[in-house]
């Protein structure tokens, strides 16, 4: 087990190399990934469930010590995105479908390596994760009737439908996780260990299945979509880190609002688009996988750099002692 758990860690930093790498086999060999494709849901159950195995009290707790800041990140993660993919479909000639996809991954909630780019970039964790798990729980309602909302006019829409998908591939196993844990308790912490493991393994998954059954539509429209994604993600980090100076957050608070604003459950937007809709309306997603996963260390290391005036004009200030000597004479 702790040969497995050597290897989960470095899978789980390495995770985008693992993506990028499978994402181009499966574009040129889509017929080597294709069979993955019926497999997607089920997929994105089994990080569900590994997310269940994990959660606790703590990470809930902010919901209560510090409502303001969870409800402002929860806010901006259900309306900075959803609102800019409606304005880059809006803007960039789409079609119907690809443009659906653009939108249900802007809809999704906060995906969970959120949280381990908050810990690189040196941002408050516990908001993330708090942030994570709420707008997780949340999805049910929040990303049927936003989909439904904003591109019912491309496409036609069933909120309820995705309304019980989500339940079944995100709430139903979190909570089957969550009995797990309740009793097996400290038996479940080697398993855990190898989570990092299953997850990038999962992902991957999903990712190599939607770009080889869409591989022909990337062909041609594959550098679109990409420029559409990586504004969509960059935009999203630059408005949800304004969000928290704007609401006067400190440093660590606003790293960790950009960070779960930009960054989405794009393995959720995947297997929506391909139980509801079509491999192509998956496609926005899984580039989105892709690339935030290299964005998002660039950001975190960016992120790193800042550093926060108010603890630095406080390091500069003089203590009382000091600064009642100074004035003697």
């Amino acid at each position: 087990m702790q040969f497995l758990a050597r290897i989960s860690r470095f899978v789980g930093n390495t995770f985008a190399v693992w993506v990028l790498l499978f994402a181009i086999l499966a574009y040129f060999l889509p017929d080597s990934f294709k069979w993955l494709l019926k497999y997607v849901v089920p997929l994105l159950g089994i990080i569900m469930f590994g997310m269940g195995l994990t959660l606790s009290q703590k990470d809930f707790q902010d919901v209560f010590t510090r409502p303001k800041d969870v409800l402002l990140g929860v806010l901006g993660q259900f309306t900075i995105m959803p609102g800019l993919a409606w304005l880059l479909v809006k803007t960039i000639d789409l079609p119907p479908e690809v443009a659906l996809g653009v939108i249900l991954v802007g809809c999704c909630p906060g995906g969970t390596a959120s949280n381990v780019m908050t810990f690189l970039a040196r941002g408050d964790l516990a908001l993330s994760v708090t942030i994570t798990s709420v707008s997780t729980l949340l999805a049910p309602v929040v990303t049927p009737a936003l989909i439904y909302l904003l591109a019912s006019q491309w496409i036609e829409v069933s909120a309820t439908a995705m309304f019980w998908s989500i339940v079944q591939v995100v709430i139903l196993p979190i909570v089957a996780g969550l009995v797990v844990q309740y009793f097996l308790g400290l038996r479940v912490k080697p398993f855990v260990q190898v989570l990092p493991l299953i997850s990038v393994i999962a992902i991957v998954a999903i990712v190599a299945a939607v770009v080889a059954g869409s591989q022909a539509k990337i062909a041609t429209m594959g550098p679109l979509i990409f420029l559409v994604v990586v504004l969509h993600n960059g935009l999203g980090l630059i408005l949800g880190y304004l969000l928290g100076k704007i609401f006067r957050m400190s440093l660590p608070k606003r790293k960790a609002l950009a960070i779960e604003v930009g960054m989405q459950n794009s393995g959720l937007g995947a297997a929506l688009a391909t139980a509801h809709f079509s491999p192509l309306a998956a496609v926005p997603s899984a580039i989105f996988s892709v690339w935030h996963n290299i964005s998002g260390p660039i950001a975190a290391t960016i992120f790193r750099r800042f550093k926060d005036k108010e603890v630095q004009v406080h390091k500069a200030q003089p203590a009382p002692a000091e600064a009642t000597e100074n004035k003697m004479p």
